[in-house]
């Protein structure tokens, strides 16, 4: 399996912070990288992912020897059989793209990509790539659920599209870049194209600026936004603490009551401060818990439950005290994705898909820039009355 991108130090999957936060890389240089269920579950899926793929377009192999190197990856405690289903939709795609063309196209999976040309040392792996005739097409698999990741404008393939047009010039005259995140958990896929000459005035004038910034370090240009998620001084950086002062912005004597114009301000800087809050409060805990000190803070114990020191011998006295046996279980049927999720979406699909209906979910606040249709009470309302 290939490599992590983790020697990069102006990689294509940070690229997103540095290119807004140069001052960033040499704040967080020395901080030391972590790890978390989701990151080694999407680590995992990449695997199993990787490993399709070369079955089917790079690396022939004999049944035997795919399901022996797939039982391994089964066996890693991370494993869900969720990560199958997703795995094979994002194989699916690949395949239908393969499918599309007129000719077999060329193929690489894990492919390392190099666009030192306009990042110093800058390098990354991408997921797939095929090349038919003059197109580029680029395909990121997202094993996450919690942030669905858009193709547009993305970054991170960019980079690998351009790391692969600078290695394939000579040998391919590429015009077109198709770029493509495949997320089944979030969104689905998401899908863009741009003309190589786009790709390449953003790469001169975006990219090679923002990169020679982000590459000294003693740059301290610091600004904060969405890119501060995956931050490593995104609890401690002052940039990004200003958040928090930010809702003193209002200024000056103003009424009691907040206008609708100063609650749509507040509503915009809600989620980043309950997410920079969340940071602080893991930095704090970490660091007491490695015997720091934070002043005026402690750690103490959090409330206990109760469990079972040995679940069978407690059964088989509550049966000897005339307890029913009925009582000490409980048998409820699985909801359709609980049972989608356990038996994976394909044998799903096939037998009970007919009987699974749609149900409308809660309306929910979103900024206005969100892809999803309005919601109208009024015409809720109305349908309501119909029937």
């Amino acid at each position: 399996m290939a490599a992590p991108e983790t020697h990069a130090v102006l990689s294509a999957s940070s690229a997103q912070r540095w290119l807004h936060c140069p001052g960033s890389v040499a704040l967080t240089k020395d901080m030391p990288d972590t790890t978390s269920e989701y990151a080694e579950e999407g680590r995992l899926a990449h695997a199993i992912a990787e490993l399709k793929l070369r079955k089917k377009f790079v690396e022939p192999m004999s049944p035997r020897t795919y399901n022996t190197r797939h039982n391994k990856l089964a066996r890693d405690p991370h494993y869900k059989a969720e990560m199958e289903s997703c795995t094979d939709e994002y194989v699916d795609y690949i395949t239908d793209i393969a499918n599309s063309l007129p000719s077999i196209p060329f193929v690489t999976v894990e492919h390392r990509v190099d666009f030192s040309e306009f990042v110093p040392d800058g390098f990354g792996t991408a997921d797939c790539i095929l090349i038919h005739g003059s197109d580029l097409f680029v395909n990121d698999y997202k094993h996450g659920k919690g942030v669905s990741v858009d193709a547009d404008n993305n970054p991170q393939m960019m980079l690998y599209a351009l790391g692969a047009v600078m290695e394939y010039r000579m040998l391919c005259d590429i015009q077109t870049v198709h770029m493509s995140i495949i997320q089944p958990r979030a969104g689905g896929i998401k899908e863009c194209t741009i003309s190589r000459d786009t790709l390449m005035d953003w790469a001169a004038f975006t990219v090679r600026p923002a990169a020679e910034k982000a590459a000294d370090p003693d740059c301290d240009e610091y600004h904060s936004g969405e890119w501060c998620r995956f931050c490593k001084a995104r609890a401690t950086c002052r940039e990004n603490s200003n958040i928090v002062s930010a809702f003193e912005d209002f200024g000056g004597k103003l009424p009691p009551l907040l206008s609708d114009a100063e609650v749509a301000q507040v509503l915009k800087r809600i989620d980043p401060l309950l997410k920079y809050a969340d940071a602080v409060k893991a930095y704090a805990q970490d660091k007491l818990m490695g015997g720091g000190y934070i002043p005026g803070w402690k750690l103490v114990e959090g409330r206990g439950s109760r469990a079972w020191d040995d679940q069978a011998a407690a059964f088989e006295a509550l049966k000897a005290a005339g307890i029913d046996e009925a009582l000490l279980y409980e048998r409820k049927p699985l909801t359709a994705p609980a049972l989608e999720k356990s038996l994976g979406k394909k044998i799903f699909e096939d037998a009970a898909s007919a009987h699974v209906v749609k149900q409308p979910g809660k309306p929910a606040l979103a900024p206005i820039t969100d892809p999803r249709e309005a919601y109208s009470p009024r015409a809720t309302a109305a349908e309501d009355f119909k029937q």
